[in-house]
């Protein structure tokens, strides 16, 4: 077990990223390795190869060949976020390898292979932090605390570009008695660190300039402007440096005030709409208006027939009932009056 032992360890010590020396700066990290040293290897490895085992991991993790500064890869220097997700990555697959009670030469080969996968994944966590989060001011000057990874120190770093980052002046135009709004902030200024406040100058033609306000607030607000409100103006973000770490010139341009448009009555008709009108009756129906005018005026007509008819049947019903009843009525009134002969007068005949 001895050689193939030392070889796997000197596998152990190649495979390590050389960027990963910066996980050592984490005292977890640290933390974990004594664990390992202590509380596993005694129950899973050989007692002859601890210290040499040991002593090839932490020189390893210390000594990793050097990486090539890329300006898109790496710089020798992270952040604390990417430093925290490169350690947590790294110590959940230890935790993985010593929770499974491998022993052994077999030990051995999967932590080899956990750091060969680790090696990646922090590559890929320093890529992404070189080109998104290392210096992301495009202009101005923003302080970004970094560690670097040779020393493992902890320092707040200038990211140094243009002052100016209103090239040359920002344009704001603005109808006159209404608010003029000026926007100092950049989307970097919440990630800086030793920044103070906003403040903003009104720039007078003989170059001299006048404090508007000072504060917190990112911003300028002017109600109702005048024409007395327009030319230049400048924003300055102070810094705990003696520079300031953002500059914008802004020219203000008061436009003519907004005319509003009146909108007439909807029961006034104006002669355009007169016209509009007029012309849209003399256009032609269209075949679909037509046919549907048609069959209106038939439904109609169809309706008035109707109601006639069944009015006139109605009369007619009534003319042959009444005609029935007097019929009989007429005809038993007429035995009624029928005249009657006197008693004596009709002895006499039949005496006769």
């Amino acid at each position: 077990m001895g050689p193939h032992f030392t070889l796997l360890c000197a596998a152990l010590a190649g495979c390590l990223l050389p960027a990963e020396e910066c996980v050592i700066c984490d005292p977890s990290v640290v933390l974990a390795l004594k664990s390992l040293e202590k509380d596993y290897l005694p129950g899973h490895l050989d007692a002859k190869h601890h210290k040499a085992m040991m002593q090839r991991v932490e020189k390893a993790v210390k000594d990793f060949q050097e990486l090539s500064l890329n300006e898109d890869t790496y710089m020798g220097v992270v952040d604390e976020a990417t430093l925290q997700k490169g350690s947590w990555s790294l110590l959940k697959d230890l935790k993985r390898i010593t929770d499974s009670d491998v022993k052994g030469d077999l030990f051995v080969k999967e932590l080899f292979w956990m750091l060969h996968l680790q090696k990646e994944t922090f590559a890929t966590y320093v890529a992404r932090f070189q080109k998104e989060a290392y210096c992301p001011n495009k202009c101005g000057v923003m302080l970004q605390t970094l560690i670097w990874c040779k020393n493992c120190k902890k320092e707040v770093h200038a990211c140094r570009k243009s002052y100016d980052c209103g090239a040359p002046e920002r344009n704001v135009e603005v109808p006159q008695m209404e608010d003029m709004i000026l926007d100092c902030e950049l989307n970097w200024h919440q990630a800086s660190e030793g920044l103070t406040d906003y403040s903003f100058y009104r720039v007078w033609g003989n170059n001299t300039e006048t404090l508007v306000s000072k504060g917190k607030e990112p911003t300028l607000t002017k109600s109702m402007v005048g024409p007395e409100d327009a030319g230049s103006y400048r924003c300055e973000l102070g810094s705990v440096n003696s520079s300031p770490a953002t500059v914008i010139n802004f020219r203000v341009t008061v436009l003519p005030k907004r005319v509003e448009e009146e909108k007439p009555s909807p029961n006034i008709v104006t002669p355009g709409e007169a016209t509009t009108e007029s012309s849209n009756t003399l256009q032609p129906l269209k075949p679909e208006k037509m046919l549907k005018g048609r069959l209106l005026g038939l439904l109609i007509w169809g309706s008035l027939a109707l109601i006639t008819g069944i009015t006139f049947a109605i009369f007619c019903r009534r003319k042959v009932i009444d005609f029935i009843k007097s019929s009989l009525f007429g005809l038993g009134s007429g035995v009624a009056e029928q005249p009657q002969v006197p008693k004596e007068k009709a002895t006499d005949s039949r005496h006769q």
